[in-house]
């Protein structure tokens, strides 16, 4: 027989924090599945998380039977969570999710189990680790250029917005390459105050971090733009889940 598959678990999404459905409508917890076939892609075996962050006891059972822990985009993180106040283009928040993946993800930076986040999942990875975010970069920082090229806008999802500068000595640089790589781009939020236990590993033209990593000798990479939108070809973004799973898998501490 052939080695076991890893057991990715990707964090769901509390229904009601899409924006359109109706608050009285019974609870429930989804996400695009361009993520679940993005792992099974590259030989991962995804399973969705549901958000408890009421049982602590239970999100740590489930977490302990993974491999690997990815946490796709999505909406906006409650600032409070990086102790600041609302800002008035702050979109809609899910404070399920926001509990259950701060947890999930400091368990796995801690215990050193690999970890993906893409978009929302990058800025988790940060807030969780101590950073900040800008609230809405238009706004807030000023010289940003267009992020939020939005699906409700009339982009494609797989639109190639702008390139991203990415460091070769990185995890991230060894599964993509260094350099340029243009990027899809859906997010009016970012990287203000990068977390000390985080190193910076791409940037955009308007020197954005959009992607950084743990200073540990494991896995922990977030990108900003949606990598699950491509396949194993061009642009080599595609090729980060392969390198996530190969890491889940225990081939390479450095893959």
């Amino acid at each position: 027989m052939g080695s076991r598959r890893p057991l990715i678990g990707v964090t769901t999404q509390t229904l009601h924090a899409i924006a359109g459905i109706p608050e009285e409508l019974p609870v429930s917890w989804v996400m695009n599945q361009r993520y679940v076939h993005a792992v099974m892609a590259a030989g991962g075996v995804p399973v969705l998380i549901p958000l408890l962050a009421e049982d602590p006891a239970t999100l740590r059972e489930i977490f302990e039977r993974l491999d690997g822990v990815l946490v796709p985009g999505g909406v906006d993180i409650d600032p409070a969570f990086y102790r600041s106040d609302r800002h008035t283009s702050l979109g809609r928040l899910d404070p399920a999710r926001d509990t259950a993946e701060m947890v999930m993800t400091r368990w796995a930076v801690k215990e050193g189990k690999p970890f993906l986040g893409l978009c929302r999942g990058l800025q988790v990875l940060n807030v969780a680790l101590g950073g900040t975010l800008w609230q809405d970069l238009a706004d807030e920082r000023t010289g940003s250029i267009k992020h939020d090229y939005y699906p409700t806008a009339g982009f494609a999802r797989d639109h190639l917005a702008h390139p991203v500068e990415i460091r070769v000595d990185s995890r991230l640089g060894a599964a993509m390459g260094g350099g340029a790589v243009p990027v899809n781009s859906m997010h009016h939020q970012g990287i203000r105050d990068l977390s000390s236990r985080l190193v910076a590993t791409a940037t955009a033209p308007d020197g954005l971090i959009e992607a950084a990593e743990g200073t540990e000798d494991h896995f922990v990479v977030g990108v900003q733009w949606h990598p699950e939108m491509y396949s194993h070809g061009e642009p080599p973004t595609g090729r980060l889940f392969d390198a996530f799973i190969a890491a889940a898998s225990g081939e390479s501490r450095l893959a």
